[in-house]
């Protein structure tokens, strides 16, 4: 489990096809300065497992880890090449602050970048939203992008034949993670907030009835403003 905080930036040293598979050697000192044989680390919100330890020719820690033939179809990290740079954020501590919300590294998809409006002291960033997965965002709600917990600041209107949703970002979480450096057509992994998942599975089923039902929501949304930052920024600290 993860908590949408960009540890570091790291860069892929290489890409290696194996079977349908890849396996992919990543730099990042930060990460791998404790990362046992077997530990979980966040590569751009995707969770991904230590094989082995190693380092760079230029010197800097790696670690190695294998990507499966679904991950690389339900995220960007088929996309990448050497010198591609991913957010990474090891497992959570039991005893660490919860300061994003909770993530699991588990992709439900990507959304592509429709556009960047620059403000005084944010940026607004719109991405397309799958209609699957549009019932799973709310407004002010949580939501993963490649790794980083951040708040729906605005979401389309149900009427829109063209889902969308937009967050704001400070220029903290621009220079730490690799949302900055996104341009209109970039894709991100997107990870919606488990709570949500739960509950529209639960509806589905119809486990509740009517008036449970609206209980359930009522209080998934609570849960849902209570983990998100009391801003639209990026949780990323």
């Amino acid at each position: 489990m993860f908590t949408g905080l960009i540890e570091e930036i790291g860069e892929v040293v290489s890409v290696e096809p194996v079977d349908d598979s890849l396996r992919l050697v990543i730099a990042g000192p930060t990460v791998t300065s404790d990362a046992a044989h077997g530990a979980s680390i966040a590569v751009s919100g995707v969770c991904l497992t230590v094989i082995e330890r190693g380092a760079a020719p230029d010197g800097r820690p790696t670690f190695t880890a294998d990507v499966m033939a679904q991950t690389i179809a339900m995220s960007t990290i088929g996309d990448a090449t050497p010198g591609t740079r991913v957010n990474l954020e090891r497992a959570v501590r039991v005893d660490t602050r919860l300061g994003g919300h909770i993530v699991q590294g588990h992709v439900d998809g990507t959304a592509e970048l429709l556009s960047a409006t620059p403000h005084e002291a944010w940026r607004v960033l719109r991405f397309s939203l799958d209609r699957q997965l549009a019932p799973l965002l709310v407004d002010k709600g949580s939501v993963t992008l490649s790794g980083v917990s951040l708040t729906v600041s605005a979401i389309s209107p149900e009427s829109e034949a063209e889902q969308w949703f937009e967050v704001s970002l400070i220029p903290e979480t621009l220079v730490a993670t690799t949302l900055g450096d996104l341009a209109p057509g970039d894709r991100v992994n997107v990870e919606t907030d488990i709570l949500a998942r739960h509950v529209a599975r639960m509806l589905r089923l119809g486990v509740a009835g009517p008036g449970a039902a609206a209980a359930v929501e009522a209080d998934a949304a609570a849960l849902s403003d209570a983990s998100a930052h009391p801003h639209t920024e990026g949780h990323r600290a």
